[in-house]
């Protein structure tokens, strides 16, 4: 169905141009998908998670998230590290945007109630992959973690 599958996994985008849409939108749930496999699990809700992030900011069927998850999925299998995907995030979104991705990957991170020292250790990695600051990152974090106290019941 997705035929930007092979163009994002076979050729960078050209210096100066800006990537197809959607093989940046499958970089940003490649970055979501490794921060949710960190731990060791990757439970339904950090699934959930990212899915919602999909369909809400990318406007797409729960059926299109799904397969732009799974081929996310494939291109972490053989990628070695994630800077192709951070590269091609920076790239093509504006700081706005990428602050969206952590706030999505801090809520990944948060799905299953808990903070691992590994996953605490990849957001990091990833904000200064992503060019985020350090106080931005906190920013965020303290934000989702807000967040999250208000809706337990």
């Amino acid at each position: 169905m997705f035929g930007f599958i092979n163009r994002f996994f076979e050729k960078p985008a050209e210096n100066g141009t800006k990537a197809e849409g959607r093989d940046v939108r499958v970089a940003a749930c490649a970055i979501l998908i490794e921060m949710a496999g960190t731990d060791g699990e990757f439970s339904a809700e950090e699934k959930d998670s990212i899915l919602k992030y999909l369909e809400g900011t990318h406007a797409l069927a729960p059926q299109e998230a799904e397969e732009l998850l799974q081929t996310a999925a494939r291109g972490l299998k053989g990628a070695v590290d994630l800077w192709h995907f951070t590269n091609l995030v920076n790239q093509n979104y504006s700081k706005e945007e990428k602050l969206q991705v952590i706030e999505i990957m801090w809520r990944v991170v948060y799905a299953d109630g808990r903070l691992d020292e590994h996953e605490d250790y990849l957001a990091h990695k990833l904000g200064n992959l992503l060019h985020i600051n350090h106080s931005e990152l906190m920013d965020v974090k303290v934000k989702v973690l807000r967040d999250s106290e208000k809706t337990k019941p």
